[in-house]
């Protein structure tokens, strides 16, 4: 699919933005593990979280919506779900098969997690490192998927002290997950706190040490069944919160967006470069704070970007790097090294699309810096690479640059914002 996106005059209206990924997955996978009757409200019908469900289905979780769109999954226990009579396909989700891989390597059955053609690019040792420190027997393919887990030996998963090399939910909830299993406590040390939704929703001990986290499962842990009610999603809201900046006699409206403070390092990233965004209406929704955000343009200038914001800001580096392209002067984004390990070299991918419609772009080994010159970019055909957040970034650059825009492999915005391109058309004046 090519997406054609013109300049816009201006972006008003209140934008439907999609549940939180992030606690999707995990309230599905805490709902089969709960031992009894879970109700999920807005769970989202983008691709990755669909990943999950059927993988849960595939283990034998009944998981239905009813008229209303509510999910209501059935748990089958910590021990309960049934061998996969074929691989578990993780689709193109990274979160799918890295925490799955957790709650499989405690199971007394084997299973294969798979996934399509990016998915098995990424890799897969950082999580079958620390579980086979737990006693699992996991095996990769040069590195990575597809993940073989074989059956759990007698004596099962053995505790964990394990302090993680980067900053990184995913493994972190992997291990977590795992410990529910391990005959003891399993204690992740983090130095450099990352998106906290696996802890927040199983309501784990936490503790400070020397200015670093400590999370704690202990053998026995109970998965309680519970109602979720899943946040917009900020990480989609991030498009729209940079194109309401940067296109002129905009005002749009973000309701119900998830503030975990874990997430919303662009917040203040944009304050910072200068951006005009409020919230109102703050409140807590199923353990996660909630509020409603409106944005109205801005003139941004040129910021430094690194160390600790880097993991709360992970996946909103990509229209980042389209904002510092139309603020005055230089930004630079540093100690992101992980972005070349998505669903494609993100840093790459942005870096060669930016320059195409004329910014100045350098690209570095762990990040990028660019050189604005206020909203000067020139229309061009971009390369999604076949990567959502790569897609919905330039998507974004289109709005601003001038003349047009084309989009190439744009359909891959599914995976995580299904409505993106009507919603942005519908929102723009051009």
């Amino acid at each position: 699919m090519i997406q054609t996106v013109r300049q816009a005059s201006s972006l008003r209206g209140t934008v439907s933005l999609p549940a939180d990924k992030s606690i999707s997955h995990r309230s599905a996978i805490l709902a089969a593990l709960a031992g009894g009757r879970s109700r999920i409200y807005n769970f989202p019908r983008s691709a990755d979280p669909r990943s999950t469900l059927d993988c849960l289905r595939t283990l034998g979780v009944d998981a239905e919506r009813d008229d209303d769109g509510v999910l209501t999954v059935r748990g089958r226990s910590l021990h309960g779900l049934n061998p996969p009579s074929a691989p578990l396909d993780c689709g193109n989700s990274g979160t799918t098969m890295r925490l799955l891989s957790g709650v499989m390597a405690g199971q007394k059955f084997g299973s294969v997690l798979t996934g399509d053609e990016s998915l098995q690019q990424r890799p897969m040792e950082r999580i079958a490192d620390p579980l086979r420190a737990m006693g699992a027997r996991v095996e990769l393919r040069d590195g990575h998927a597809p993940v073989r887990i074989r059956p759990q030996r007698r004596s099962g998963l053995q505790p964990l002290e394990y302090r993680l090399p980067v900053a990184s939910a995913q493994v972190k909830s992997c291990v977590l997950l795992a410990g529910l299993y391990a005959a003891g406590e399993t204690v992740v040390i983090e130095s450099t706190p990352s998106r906290d939704h696996t802890e927040r929703m199983l309501g784990l001990d936490i503790q400070e040490v020397g200015g670093e986290r400590h999370i704690i499962v202990e053998e026995g842990h109970i998965v309680p069944t519970a109602t979720w009610s899943v946040p917009g999603d900020f990480s989609a809201a991030a498009f729209f919160l940079v194109a309401g900046t940067l296109v002129p006699g905009s005002e749009l409206h973000l309701d119900d967006v998830g503030l975990n403070p874990s997430r919303t390092a662009l917040l203040e990233v944009l304050d910072g470069m200068g951006a005009n965004i409020t919230v109102e209406n703050e409140r807590v929704q199923g353990n996660e704070p909630v509020g409603d955000l409106t944005v109205r343009p801005a003139t941004l200038s040129g910021i430094d970007v690194g160390g600790r914001l880097i993991p709360n800001l992970i996946d909103e580096i990509p229209v980042l790097a389209v904002a510092a392209a139309c603020a005055e002067g230089r930004t630079q984004i540093r100690d992101a090294e992980e972005l070349r390990v998505k669903e494609t070299d993100r840093l790459r991918a942005m870096s060669e699309n930016l320059r195409t419609l004329g910014a100045d772009v350098q690209e570095r080994e762990d990040g990028l810096i660019i050189d604005g010159n206020g909203p000067n970019l020139l229309g061009g055909t971009v390369q999604s690479q076949g990567d959502h957040r790569i897609a919905m970034a330039m998507g974004v650059a289109g709005l601003v640059a001038h003349g047009t825009t084309t989009v190439a492999d744009a359909e891959c915005a599914r995976v995580s914002f299904p409505g993106f391109w009507s919603e942005l058309s519908r929102v723009a004046s051009t």
